[in-house]
């Protein structure tokens, strides 16, 4: 009967303890892989885009802060990707031709990044560009040349880029929401192209009646 009740008492020591863990490395539940509790991190840490130098596909270098006071929607890419990458940009093509063109250049801005710097100059991204009806003005694309800010940024962002020794990397993929004065506001699933166009535009609209 004591053996008994011994571990009945261990069973729910192990029990409870697996449920604490659970409930820390879940940050309260919410999340329940890697992906989703880094998402919920950025949500809550709402980090500010870094002081960076952009290299865009019309061979023009400026800083971030040329789209201060407007909102910008970000990717982030490399050109020799197959798979993701492409699927990503259609969508983001898709957000895009369902902005009001009010907005456009004005309110907001579209903008992909790609981390692969040595391969992606200028030429690559501007050919890139026009697959997807990019407009390298409303919606650019760029690098940054600097690997030490394009790594910070990379690491403010929870952005991870694994290279697979052969030219690829796996990486994580995301539209991120970027507000007027600098700062992360949103992560969105880049595949539900309707929701994603939806968080837009009501910022967007919000924007246009303050």
């Amino acid at each position: 009967m004591f053996k008994n009740k011994q571990t009945l008492q261990s069973i729910i020591v192990v029990i409870l303890f697996g449920f604490v863990l659970f409930f820390i490395g879940t940050n309260g539940f919410q999340a329940f892989t890697a992906e989703v509790a880094r998402t919920n991190r950025l949500l809550t840490d709402k980090p500010q885009f870094p002081n960076v130098t952009l290299e865009d596909s019309k061979g023009r270098t400026y800083s971030f802060d040329e789209f201060a006071g407007k909102y910008v929607l970000l990717t982030f890419i490399y050109t020799a990707c197959t798979d993701v990458c492409p699927k990503m940009e259609v969508n983001m093509a898709e957000v895009y031709k369902g902005i009001p063109k009010q907005y456009l250049g004005k309110d907001i801005v579209f903008l992909s990044i790609s981390f692969d710097t040595e391969r992606d100059d200028p030429a690559t991204l501007e050919k890139y560009r026009a697959y997807f009806n990019s407009d390298g003005e409303t919606w650019r694309m760029a690098r940054i040349p600097n690997e030490e800010e394009l790594q910070a940024l990379l690491k403010e962002f929870g952005i991870v880029v694994i290279p697979d020794g052969n030219g690829n990397f796996t990486h994580n993929t995301s539209f991120y929401v970027v507000d007027p004065t600098g700062t992360l506001i949103n992560v969105l699933d880049f595949q539900k192209i309707d929701a994603a166009s939806d968080v837009v535009q009501s910022l967007l609209q919000q924007k246009g009646e303050e």
